[in-house]
């Protein structure tokens, strides 16, 4: 079923640009670099990195991208926009691996001040970045570069190379256009977004809300609910399965949350370079006119056929999904304000990114590899060892 809503967009989910413009790369190319050309215009913008950019025209090196999903609550001025989603991918000079780091959205951090939105800068969570850009004229791209800022210092003067925005309802279009994702859930997830009247069968929010948290049911609605196990998903259904942290079987909230946007970016792009969806030309056109409004790119000067040639070598089975805090909730109030710190080892392996040494440090932290969830997990606290393959209902 489509989905119609018009309440805070969600952009929980990030898509490692790179990765999916692979669609269009090597073999499976179809029209060549004219085709990218005609292309390239609604996918790539200027700017939007300021200070935190990467100098030269260049991208032979390690690669740092920075990948933004934000909460566009368009009839919520006094809300204004914030990145509820922030991963850094990261790309070794070997240019044979990608690593993804999600930073909490929460994290304590200090924002510079931004001239160009008169914002003076402050102790602040890392979310509150982008709103502070994007006020008095300075949109996407004021809250991009400021987010990039912050991101810079917090990780010790990381440079990216480029960017990506998301938008949730060109991205359903684009995970439609591919024919939905097959996806493992790793542990039982009840939607607070997505439900049914069970008397008129009429779908809608299933939850109360008191302070942005749900509380009780609605009368007559049922959640939709996510089991454990393998499911082939229509668009909808994975994308309302990233989104959820409220009510998660392991209580392990954005932690969950940021770990199932993750899993859902490799099966993205694992359904993007199948036989079956880049050897068909109507898919990849498809696809390709979906792109522009799906995703934002932030190319940093660097031609889009040179991002897709650098990048299309690197294979789903090479992308490695890590996380901070072990997963766990490092909170610390301060002023009546909870917010989440990074302790050593996050700071450690961003330390790691920066010196292009993510490798190594993954070798010595095992531990802070992420579930990919190829595989149904046997409960949903254990790592998966089967793969049943079972087509997911539609309700």
């Amino acid at each position: 079923m489509a989905k119609k809503r018009k309440d805070p967009l969600w952009t929980k989910l990030l898509l490692w640009s790179g990765a999916l413009l692979l669609v269009v790369s090597g073999g499976g190319l179809i029209g060549g670099k004219l085709l990218l050309d005609h292309y390239s215009d609604a996918i790539t913008h200027p700017g939007g990195l300021g200070a935190a950019a990467a100098e030269g025209n260049t991208i032979d090196g390690p690669i740092n991208l920075l990948l933004v999903g934000v909460d566009e609550r368009v009839n919520d001025t006094e809300m204004g926009v914030r990145a509820d989603s922030i991963i850094i991918a990261h790309v070794p000079a070997s240019h044979d691996a990608v690593y993804l780091t999600s930073i909490p959205r929460d994290t304590k951090v200090k924002i510079p001040p931004h001239p160009k939105t008169r914002f003076e800068g402050g102790t602040d969570k890392i979310n509150a970045a982008f709103q502070a850009g994007f006020q008095n004229g300075g949109g996407r791209d004021g809250g991009l570069e400021l987010l990039a800022e912050t991101v810079s210092t917090l990780a010790g003067g990381l440079k990216f190379n480029g960017a990506a925005i998301v938008n949730f309802d060109g991205f359903k279009g684009l995970v439609d256009a591919m024919g939905g994702v097959h996806m493992c859930v790793d542990e039982r997830v009840i939607s607070i977004h997505t439900g049914w009247n069970t008397k008129t069968g009429k779908e809608g929010v299933p939850y109360n809300f008191a302070n942005d948290l749900p509380t009780t049911l609605k009368p007559n609605m049922r959640p939709q609910i996510y089991e454990v196990g393998c499911y082939d998903m229509a668009a909808w259904e994975a994308l309302d399965y990233v989104r959820q942290r409220d009510k998660l079987a392991n209580n392990d909230g954005d932690y969950g949350r940021q770990r199932h946007q993750q899993q859902f970016i490799k099966a993205m792009v694992k359904k993007a370079t199948s036989a079956g969806v880049i050897t068909n030309p109507l898919k990849v056109t498809e696809m390709l006119n979906k792109m522009g409004d799906a995703v934002s790119f932030y190319n940093n000067k660097i031609l889009l056929i040179d991002w897709i040639f650098t990048l299309k070598g690197i294979n789903p089975d090479q992308m490695v999904t890590l996380k901070v805090n072990n997963g766990e909730f490092h909170s610390e109030t301060v002023g009546g304000k909870s917010y989440e710190v990074l302790d050593d080892t996050a700071k450690e392996l961003l330390a790691a990114i920066v010196r292009d040494e993510v490798g190594p440090f993954v070798t010595a932290h095992p531990e802070m590899v992420n579930n990919n969830a190829d595989q149904a997990a046997v409960s949903p606290t254990t790592t998966p060892t089967k793969s049943p393959s079972v087509k997911a209902s539609t309700r």
